[in-house]
């Protein structure tokens, strides 16, 4: 496969992380999974005021810690997937802070992503909002570990946000996957179809719709 480092992204509730972890299985790769233990979590969901701040730095350099040990070299002798690139981190941050904590945000990143390396491939999973809500609603939690479930309102936001800036994204090639019909986690076929899309990629972006 030409690809070695794939990243897989999308918005809260896509099926991102499943679908990485089943990719990684078919290419016989390593996954790289993000560390969604954060403890500013639930006070950013409650509105705690600083509490977008803190959560964003946290993501940030939890982010930058699992990526800048990755090394070119190293890619091109076991493929890798990722549930996440480190780009997107600036949706969020965007999204959800004020002009003072974008200033604190925006020179920390500039000195982090230096240390990133890029993808190969990305694959942006894409769904309506009401299938994003549904999803998570649906979603297994687990009461030791519950966190209050972002609103509607939020995930629209997030949605939205993820269809901007992949619209405008030419980092890399980039395969665009509706995920309205395709549930990774026990549609086979579907899946082997994504490898053959995925195997099949060239340069620049291609969009498919992913079917049981």
């Amino acid at each position: 496969m030409a690809f070695h480092y794939l990243a897989v992204e999308g918005p809260i509730g896509v099926g991102k992380t499943v679908l990485a972890e089943r990719l990684a299985s078919r290419l016989d790769a390593t996954t790289i999974l993000e560390d969604t233990d954060n403890p500013f979590l639930a006070d950013f969901y409650n509105d705690r005021p600083g509490s977008a701040l803190q959560a964003q730095l946290f993501y940030l350099l939890n982010r930058h810690r699992q990526l800048s040990g990755l090394r070119q070299a190293d890619l091109f002798l076991q493929a890798t997937v990722c549930d996440y690139v480190f780009d997107k981190d600036k949706i969020f941050a965007y999204l959800n802070l004020d002009d003072n904590e974008l200033f604190i945000y925006q020179r920390l990143y500039d000195l982090l992503a230096r240390d990133v390396p890029s993808p190969d491939l990305v694959v942006y999973l894409q769904a309506p909002t009401d299938v994003l809500v549904d999803r998570l609603r649906n979603k297994p939690r687990d009461p030791e570990t519950d966190m209050p479930q972002p609103g509607e309102d939020y995930v629209r936001e997030v949605n939205e946000a993820y269809q901007h800036f992949f619209f405008h994204y030419t980092a890399t090639p980039l395969l665009v996957v509706e995920t309205s019909e395709f549930d990774p986690d026990t549609d086979d076929a579907a899946l082997d179809e994504l490898v053959k899309q995925i195997r099949g990629m060239g340069k620049g972006t291609r969009y498919y719709i992913a079917r049981r």
